[in-house]
């Protein structure tokens, strides 16, 4: 049986009690008896314990592991850096990120823990992004770096950032979808009571990670459900707005402001889901997986497939194909 991936959150004071906790919710709870594979967590520090919190009412923190934790991980988590506008990067945490990056670790920033992974200058020449109270600060003292100020999250390479807050809900569960597939990721944010994707806000950048009907109700909230299970259909904006009693135009307007997103990339997200899903849970071939979910032929499904999930259809299935 392989092992756990291993994840560490490495924890600066006063510490990011949110954002921490997002992190222990997602790879600490044990969901096995719900098919979700375990991950092995470790909270560590680069000071001496115990640590103050942001969140006060006296709340303090303490763990029993130090920054030499980094080296079991395979993914690195920053929740937070306590004062991106001053604060300097002690040289061992760069050091030992650094490392971590060489030997293939996947590093991910939190919020404000853009600035740790800016320090490490592993964002030197990436698109990145942190909440937008700090995102002209990051441009502004690290210039080398593309900051993308309306993003949920973003990263290559094994190095990833998310805005703020809520936004590291949406990371975690990407990397959730990246390890296990999108019916794992889906299962965790159904026990978590959030939307397993959000489109508007600092809008996604990763374009689909594991997405559900968007905030939409009346006759729009209506057609998308509809859509959804017709997806082997052609499915115009003309059908759409015809189906919803709307013009055209009016249906592209309404869906925006619902959704944050256009009718079309709302389709193509579902087809990719769907396509995600049966390849996941069948054994049809690609061919027949690319009708189903409304690609028309499997040539069209993996150029589609591989833009949004970043590897072909048979790959994808060979890594998330379930057992039984």
């Amino acid at each position: 049986m392989a092992r756990p991936h291993r994840v560490a959150v490495l924890v600066f004071p006063p510490v990011s009690v949110f954002e921490t906790a997002v992190a222990c919710e997602v790879f600490g709870l044990d969901r096995r008896e719900a098919g979700v594979p375990s991950y092995d967590l470790r909270l560590c520090s680069y000071d001496e314990p115990p640590f103050a919190t942001n969140g006060g009412g006296g709340l303090s923190f303490d763990t029993p592991h130090r920054l030499a934790t980094l080296r079991w991980a395979d993914t690195i988590v920053l929740p937070g850096w306590p004062d991106p506008t001053t604060a300097v990067v002690p040289e061992p945490v760069r050091a030992e990120l650094r490392r971590a990056h060489r030997r293939g670790a996947r590093l991910a920033s939190l919020c404000s823990g853009a600035f740790i992974l800016a320090g490490a200058g592993l964002l030197d020449g990436r698109k990145a992004t942190t909440h937008w109270m700090y995102a002209r600060q990051l441009a502004v003292q690290y210039p080398a770096i593309d900051v993308e100020p309306g993003v949920l999250y973003v990263g290559d390479d094994g190095v990833w950032t998310s805005a703020g807050t809520a936004a590291a809900i949406d990371l975690c569960l990407h990397f959730v979808r990246l390890d296990h597939g999108a019916e794992v990721a889906n299962t965790v944010a159904r026990r978590m009571v959030v939307p397993a994707h959000r489109d508007g806000g600092q809008a996604q950048y990763v374009e689909a990670p594991v997405p559900e009907r968007p905030g939409a109700d009346g006759e729009l909230g209506a057609t998308l459900d509809w859509a959804v299970n017709h997806l082997d259909q052609d499915l115009t904006v003309e059908r759409l707005a015809h189906r919803a009693a709307m013009s055209p135009r009016t249906f592209a307007r309404r869906f925006k402001a619902s959704t944050g997103t256009t009718p079309l990339q709302w389709l193509l997200t579902q087809r990719v889901v769907l396509a995600q899903r049966l390849l996941e849970g069948t054994d049809l071939p690609v061919e027949l997986v690319a009708r189903r979910a409304g690609f028309g032929s499997a040539a069209t499904l993996r150029l589609h497939f591989a833009r949004v999930v970043g590897t072909p259809p048979l790959a994808y299935r060979q890594v998330f194909r379930r057992a039984g």
